[in-house]
């Protein structure tokens, strides 16, 4: 298994609304290096689930329920997504302060390339997270 997060702004798509939804296909992915984590991702893969924008900090764990697909909402070029479903919800998120003051996770993807929409997670960053939010999965 391997381990990624995701981000997104919650006035835009919430971890909330992927709890409701229960699934939802991960579009609107426009950057290639985030293209290819996207491509990457495998059946069963965790996935840290990042509130962008004010709030800055990770909120749940979902999981790969459909492999890299054509991006039904790409107009042109050849972009992908993915489809995830929420798993938990983190008992206490872990804010992106944390992170930069983690010696384990101060050197992020996160936190090297912020911009970045889609990225991976070491297995090692993905077991601090969890301690760090008290959640186990």
């Amino acid at each position: 298994m391997h381990y990624w997060l995701v981000k997104s702004e919650p006035e835009t798509y919430s971890w909330p609304s992927l709890v409701k939804d229960g699934r939802t296909a991960w579009t609107g992915v426009r950057n290639f290096a985030a293209r290819l984590h996207l491509r990457a991702m495998k059946k069963g893969d965790r996935v840290f689930f990042y509130h962008s924008g004010e709030r800055r900090e990770i909120v749940g764990v979902a999981q790969v329920i459909r492999e890299a697909y054509a991006d039904p909402t790409a107009d042109e070029g050849d972009w992908s997504c993915v489809d995830l479903a929420a798993v938990r919800p983190l008992a206490r998120p872990v804010s992106l302060a944390t992170i930069r003051e983690n010696w384990l996770l101060k050197d992020m993807v996160l936190v090297k390339q912020s911009r970045l929409s889609v990225m991976p997670v070491t297995a090692e960053q993905a077991v601090k997270i969890l301690k760090l939010s008290d959640t186990k999965i």
